[in-house]
């Protein structure tokens, strides 16, 4: 893959290979705390209530990170910025593998201490790993940014098997410290790595400095950011609830439902790795809509879900759906806003982050009066909301390609 900018960069260069490999690592540091759950009620004997509560200080400090993150990125560079997300993700890997020699009074606060880093190490990533892909390979922008979230959600899928092999060694705690070492090796590897500086960005500075207004003020952002929330709701009913959902709802083995989880994931990467192909033929804007119908149809078949078969199947239908969304969200805003890449890209996983924890409250509330294949066909309104939100913002795109003012159709 090459840039027909006018120097072309291979994919084996040390920048791509920085970036792209931090979404990896990425993906594997987000699912390490799951990854190692069991053992972690056993070890300090967590509840139920403990354990779920680990992850409100995740999405907390990931919302805090990317808000944060947007006006850093200007501040000091994408470069530092990737250092520095590195740098949370080490600290919180190593409070999780210290556990490991602590008492249970202490291990918990040093479990919610560790979530905390991770949150905010994804939400300080979210400008670079975002903004970084495009630059490198301005010739298929979208193709570059949906890659770098495959090579995350493959993370996020290989990451449990990984850990499951120290689990059962009776070395849970090597996982974390591996993942530790490694984002410590790369935060120095990004330091003394020449990565390009995003385009524009001194003419940015300067426009805000005469007071032009920026992506808050215009309601395409307010759409965008609506859209990611939306999106966020669809994938944590699908990934959050899918063991619940099959077997106690539809009383399949508890096995089947880890593996419709499995299946999920994968089906995710895959479908991001097919989009990332099909985007260098088809209209991103194309592909985007397509892909909320597909979740429309998944919320609506998954009662019917009364098999092994059936019920794996319907997840992959639902990974599928899910897969590329999101990246393609990214792509088209940062389209939107070209000035501003770094910051809208962080404004969406603010946005993704409050949708997820939002989300997993809101499915839990309605639990206690909905059955469960009550709450997967009303959770399809959430992709029937964004399929109404994206009509104007692809009429916006539209507009723009038509060669309108940028101020009439997106600042």
């Amino acid at each position: 893959m090459t840039d027909s900018g006018t120097a072309s960069r291979s994919v084996w260069s040390a920048p791509v290979l920085v970036v792209y490999l931090a979404g990896f690592v990425q993906g594997l540091v987000l699912v390490s705390f799951p990854a190692v759950s069991t053992v972690l009620k056993q070890t300090h004997g967590f509840t139920d209530a403990q354990y779920g509560a680990i992850f409100l200080p995740q999405v907390a400090f990931a919302v805090a990170g990317a808000v944060g993150g947007g006006t850093l990125a200007k501040r000091l560079g994408l470069r530092r910025l990737l250092v520095w997300a590195l740098l949370a993700n080490c600290v919180s890997m190593a409070l999780l593998a210290t556990t490991a020699w602590l008492p249970a009074s202490l291990a918990f606060p040093a479990v919610l201490a560790g979530t905390a880093a991770l949150g905010l190490g994804f939400g300080l990533l979210g400008a670079p790993i975002n903004a970084y892909p495009p630059i490198l390979f301005p010739g298929k922008p979208d193709s570059a940014l949906v890659a770098v979230h495959t090579l995350i959600g493959l993370g996020l899928s290989t990451g449990p098997l990984i850990a499951s092999q120290f689990n059962a060694s009776g070395l849970w705690m090597g996982f974390p410290i591996l993942l530790a070492a490694l984002t410590v090796a790369l935060a120095a590897w990004v330091q003394g790595t020449d990565l390009p500086v995003e385009e524009g960005a001194a003419e940015d500075d300067r426009k805000e400095a005469a007071g032009e207004a920026g992506p808050l003020t215009a309601p395409l952002f307010w759409m965008f950011g609506a859209i990611a929330v939306l999106y966020a709701f669809a994938e944590g009913t699908f990934a959050n609830w899918a063991t619940i959902y099959l077997h106690e709802a539809k009383g399949l083995s508890e096995a089947t439902g880890n593996l419709a989880i499995s299946v999920f994931w994968a089906a995710m990467v895959v479908g991001r790795l097919t989009v990332s192909a099909l985007v260098a033929r088809i209209p991103s804007a194309v592909i985007w809509p397509v892909l909320p119908a597909l979740m429309i149809a998944g919320f609506l078949l998954m009662p019917l879900a009364d098999s092994a078969t059936t019920g794996i199947g319907l997840f992959a239908l639902a990974g599928i759906a899910c897969s590329a969304f999101f990246p393609l969200t990214i792509a088209l805003i940062s389209q939107a806003f070209p000035r501003h890449v770094a910051w809208v890209s962080s404004m969406m996983i603010a946005a993704l982050m409050i949708g997820v924890g939002a989300g997993s409250f809101i499915i839990g509330a309605l639990r206690q009066v909905l059955s469960m294949e009550d709450l997967y066909i009303l959770s399809a309104l959430y992709p029937l909301a964004v399929l109404v939100l994206a009509i104007p913002v692809l009429r916006s795109r539209r507009r723009r390609a038509a060669g309108q003012p940028a101020s009439a159709v997106a600042e």
